[in-house]
């Protein structure tokens, strides 16, 4: 691999200790003549005027890789801003393990001298498109590494959704919600509501029913080179949510058409751990 010369950094802004550990680690790349641009919200953490700061949305266009401090969350919300840039992403855990913040920050230092020197692994993670049409015009369009979500509000009645998978007809769906996650996603609500787990290299989607009105619907793998739609027969309050953090609101007739992202997202892999054992750790797989 190519060692990394300019880093990203992305940090959750209430964590007591952000401002220390920022300190110490931007001495710590100065000294390996690493350039690091921070994205205001972090670099207001430290309240340096040698910092080079910038809106966090023009940040993935100036780096190789992107430093990203807190959980899964930060990481997600992270994901959707890369587009066509791509850098790495090295996600850093404030709390317990992470699906996708793998590393700790007793293993910070090790895994950033391993990777700024090129000695790392990667991991490709499957990113969905998410479009949303009305009137036959495309009013909405989403990024998501996780899942896109048709959810119906607290009080509303059951809603109908029909779902077609590349044009053909698979059925309408009588459900509290729908759904439509990555490899990635397998793992958040769709696993909650009853999906699978999948494993994340797999080139597939999840369609998983949220509390459905017929027990025989059960949730579905399909190839992520299919192009799933799914319209909105009828149903009131329901909203379409990207990754659990974005939100928009539906009309009955909407469509939401979900393909797969030609543009992954890369994750350095720690080289002591893997995905099995994030999924032993996380999920308390033989514990009594």
């Amino acid at each position: 691999m190519q060692a990394i010369r300019k880093i990203g950094i992305i940090a959750k802004r209430h964590h007591p200790e952000m401002g220390p550990i920022l300190q110490e680690l931007l001495e710590w790349l100065k000294q390996r003549s690493v350039e690091v641009v921070l994205d205001e919200e972090s670099a207001a953490l430290i309240k340096s005027p040698s910092l080079r700061a910038v809106e966090r949305w023009r940040l993935p266009a100036l780096v190789e890789m992107i430093a990203v401090f807190g959980g899964d969350g930060t990481l997600l919300s992270v994901a959707r801003l890369t587009g066509d840039h791509q850098p790495i992403i090295f996600g850093v855990n404030l709390g317990s393990l992470g699906f996708l913040t793998e590393i700790t920050l007793a293993d910070l230092y090790q895994a950033l001298e391993a990777t700024i020197s090129g000695t790392y692994e990667i991991d490709t993670r499957q990113m969905l498109v998410a479009g949303v049409e009305r009137g036959g015009f495309t009013i909405a369009r989403y990024l998501a590494l996780n899942d896109a979500v048709i959810n119906k509000g607290a009080l509303a009645r059951v809603t109908d959704l029909q779902v077609c998978i590349d044009d053909h007809f698979v059925s309408t769906f009588k459900a509290d919600g729908l759904i439509i996650a990555s490899p990635t996603g397998s793992t958040a609500y769709s696993l909650a509501a009853g999906g699978p787990i999948v494993y994340p290299s797999m080139e597939a989607f999840v369609i998983t029913p949220i509390c459905p009105h017929t027990l025989t619907y059960r949730p579905l793998v399909v190839s992520d080179k299919s192009v799933i739609t799914v319209r909105l027969e009828s149903g009131h309050d329901v909203m379409l949510t990207i990754d659990g953090q974005v939100g928009f609101p539906l009309e009955t007739g909407d469509v939401l058409r979900v393909n797969k992202s030609d543009k992954p997202l890369t994750l350095v892999r720690p080289l002591r751990r893997n995905w099995f054992e994030i999924l032993r750790r996380k999920l308390k797989w033989g514990e009594r």
